[in-house]
This record gives C-alpha cells, sequence and structure tokens, in this order.
C-alpha cells in the first residue's frame, strides 16, 4: 500500500470552507489529503466528506477521514485517522475492511509499538513543535525526540511508515529525513501560505532527498 510523503490537513479557517482548501491544495499538487473537521454535526460533516471526495476524486488524490470511522465508512473515504482517544485500529479495520488505510496518532515509542501490533499502515508521530492548529496537544517532541523514538524503532524492527506532524516548516524536513521519518504532515504551512503552489513544490522537493538517504522506512 502506498504512503505519501506529504499528508496535508484541512483545518478550521475563517471564511475559508474546507472544500475550498481541499481544491487550493490538490490544484498546488498534494496527493494526499486528511478532512479534520471540529464542531460540526455528523450530518454537516457527512456533506462536507461528499464534497471533499468529490474533489479528491476529481484529482486522484487519497483521502483520510480524521477521527471518524462512521463518517470514512459512509462516503468511502480510502481511510481513517485515528487519535490517541479515538477508535481502535482493530475495529477500525473490520468496520472499513481490509484495503482501508487507517493511520495513528503516537508521541511516544510504546504508543508507536501499540500501533504496529495493531496493524495501522502509517502512525503521525508528534507534535514536533507548538502548533495552534490542534487542541490537547501532547508533549513536544523536538528533533531530540524524533532521533530517539525513531532509533528505538530501529532496534525493534518496526518498520511502519512515520509522518512526522507538528508545526513543521519546509525548512526542517532535512532533519526529520535524516532522523528516519518516512514522510510528513503538514495544515497551516500549505493553508495560510501566500504562494500555495510553491510551498508544495519545496516540500516535495526537500522528501525527494529521502529516495537517496539511508532509512529505516524505505
Amino acid at each position: 500500500m502506498m504512503i505519501s510523503q506529504l499528508h496535508y490537513i484541512t483545518q478550521d479557517v475563517e471564511d475559508v470552507s474546507h472544500q475550498q482548501l481541499t481544491l487550493n491544495a490538490c490544484k498546488a499538487g498534494v496527493d494526499w489529503v486528511q478532512l479534520r473537521v471540529k464542531n460540526k454535526h455528523h450530518h454537516e460533516w457527512v456533506d462536507i466528506a461528499w464534497e471533499v471526495k468529490k474533489i479528491c476524486h476529481q484529482y486522484n488524490v487519497k483521502l483520510i477521514i480524521n477521527d471518524n470511522v462512521s463518517v470514512a465508512k459512509i462516503v468511502n473515504a480510502d481511510g481513517v485517522h485515528l487519535g490517541k482517544t479515538d477508535a481502535d485500529p482493530l475495529e477500525a479495520r473490520k468496520e472499513l475492511g481490509e484495503n482501508a488505510i487507517i493511520g495513528g496518532t503516537a508521541n511516544t515509542f510504546d504508543d508507536i509499538k501499540t500501533l504496529a501490533a495493531k496493524g495501522v499502515n502509517y502512525i503521525g508521530l508528534g507534535p514536533y513543535r507548538f502548533t495552534s492548529s490542534k487542541s490537547n496537544l501532547s508533549p513536544i517532541l523536538g528533533l531530540q525526540g524524533y532521533n530517539g523514538i525513531l532509533e528505538q524503532c530501529r532496534i525493534n524492527n518496526i518498520t511502519t511508515p512515520v509522518i512526522a506532524i507538528g508545526g513543521i516548516k519546509t525548512e526542517d524536513v532535512n532533519d526529520l529525513i535524516n532522523a528516519g521519518v518516512y514522510g510528513i504532515a503538514v495544515s497551516s504551512a500549505i493553508t495560510l501560505s501566500k504562494d500555495i503552489d510553491n510551498t508544495v513544490i519545496s516540500f516535495k522537493n526537500y522528501l525527494a532527498t529521502k529516495d537517496t538517504k539511508l532509512n529505516v522506512f524505505n
């Protein structure tokens, strides 16, 4: 199963819909969108997800639903990303099927061990630094935290792709790739960019160096 190196996560932005954020990112060249909807009734979430799915389908982009297995199943999304207090990955797999992409959130090596044992397809490890796009933030890891956790992954032969998340900027990517991450997830860096096309290109160019580096998640 192919996991993108660049995950774009929508967020609540005043006067800009999740649909428009998705369209902007897809036009700029992202190939993976995680729809993160907060504080909406279930039917509103489903309506947004259907519209976002149409946009993703038009641009051949993977659609992952944040937190909500039910919405992912209703709209037949490509998969779901589960936070630490959301549904169990094993239950999500039963609900969505073997072909669904299941991602999970981690903040520690123990989190990664648990998620890997439950067969997730990728792990979002973070936060790298403080980010205002997510509430109830787990302890910030920084580069030193990533180096330590990913070294433990190597020692324990855990090869589930790890995606770095949390306030990541283009200039952070090289250090994170050197630490051993498979890819990155970003929200505000793309959403709030004054030149989204060039921002996406820059992220992709930095990530392309992964192919020339030794990496446990190749």
